[in-house]
C-alpha cells in the first residue's frame, strides 16, 4: 500500500524549499503528498523568510482533512507560517490526532513552533530555527543544534530540522521514518 504524507501550510509566508523540497523528494519516491493549506487558494511561498517566491496551489484546506488518511505528517518553516498555524485551530487538531495516535511529524525551521500551541512540545526532544530555541525550551522542550532529529518521547515520532541548508538529512529521516 502506497505511503501517504500531509503537508499542512497557511497560506502565506511559507518557506519554499522547506515545501517544494521535501513535497517533491517524496513523491519521487513513490509516496502519495497532499498539500493541505489554512484556504484551498494560492499559497504564497518566501525565500529567505521575506522574499516573494513562487505561489503553490494546495490540494485541500486543513478543515476538510481526514488525519487518519495519512502515514506522516510534515510542517514546513517560514516564520509567518509558523506564526498563522499556531493559531489555526484545525491545525492543532490534525497534530492532536497524529500524537495521539503515535503517528510520525517532521517538522523544519519555524515549523516546531506550531507543536507549542497544540500543546503537544512538552519533553520532546527536538532542533528548529535557533529564533524559537528559547519558545520551544519555555514550552517544555528539550533543544539541540543538530542537522536532524529524531525523538520518540510520549510515544510518538518527531523529526525536526533546523533550516533549509538540512533539507536533505531531513528528507532522509522522513523517509526512513515511512520505511518503519
Amino acid at each position: 500500500m502506497t505511503k501517504k504524507a500531509l503537508f499542512i501550510t497557511s497560506n502565506i509566508g511559507v518557506e519554499q524549499d522547506e515545501l517544494i523540497k521535501p513535497l517533491e523528494f517524496l513523491q519521487s519516491k513513490g509516496i502519495e503528498v497532499i498539500h493541505a493549506a489554512e484556504e484551498q487558494k494560492e499559497v504564497q511561498t518566501v525565500k529567505h523568510g521575506n522574499e516573494p517566491a513562487a505561489s503553490y496551489i494546495p490540494q485541500t484546506s486543513l478543515a476538510k482533512v481526514s488525519a487518519e488518511d495519512y502515514d506522516i505528517l510534515v510542517i514546513p518553516g517560514g516564520t509567518v507560517n509558523a506564526d498563522i498555524l499556531r493559531l489555526n485551530e484545525e491545525a492543532h487538531k490534525i497534530i492532536q490526532y497524529f500524537t495521539d495516535n503515535h503517528k510520525p511529524i517532521a517538522a523544519i525551521c519555524h515549523g516546531p513552533w506550531v507543536l507549542v500551541n497544540a500543546q503537544r512540545i512538552k519533553d520532546k526532544n527536538l532542533t528548529s530555527y535557533k529564533s524559537i530555541k528559547l519558545d520551544l525550551e519555555n514550552a517544555g522542550a528539550n533543544w539541540f543544534d543538530e542537522e536532524v532529529h529524531r525523538c520518540n518521547t510520549n510515544n510518538w515520532p518527531l523529526i525536526t530540522s533546523r533550516c533549509p541548508d538540512d533539507i536533505p538529512a531531513f528528507n532522509q529521516a522522513i523517509l526512513q521514518e515511512l520505511d518503519h
